[in-house]
């Protein structure tokens, strides 16, 4: 039975991004940020970090960690940054917007 907000007691609404451990292995502060797997994932693993095995589809970073994952995923974005209509169309047939 699903109780409404106001009777739920807020101990049972489970856990936050700020009690959480980084996800990368080694590393045991505490967590700033929760990032969804699918799309963070490739990024992290390509800025030279190693995650955890975790049946949680969210990976949840410190800020160092944080820093460096998203100055990776910056540094992508800027690459295939759009020029122009034409060119951003291409781009996206030929697959080059993969890692």
């Amino acid at each position: 039975m699903k109780l409404p907000k106001e009777i739920k007691d807020k101990r049972d609404m489970g856990v936050t991004a700020k009690t959480r451990k980084c996800s990368v292995k080694e590393c045991q502060e505490n967590a700033i940020r929760s990032l969804p797997e699918n799309t963070w994932k490739k990024y992290i693993e390509k800025a030279g970090l190693k995650l955890k095995d975790s049946t949680n589809r969210r990976i949840f970073l410190c800020k160092p960690h944080y820093a460096q994952s998203n100055k990776f995923k910056k540094s992508l974005e800027k690459k295939f940054q759009k020029k122009g209509f034409l060119d951003d169309s291409l781009a996206r047939k030929k697959g080059q917007w993969e890692i």
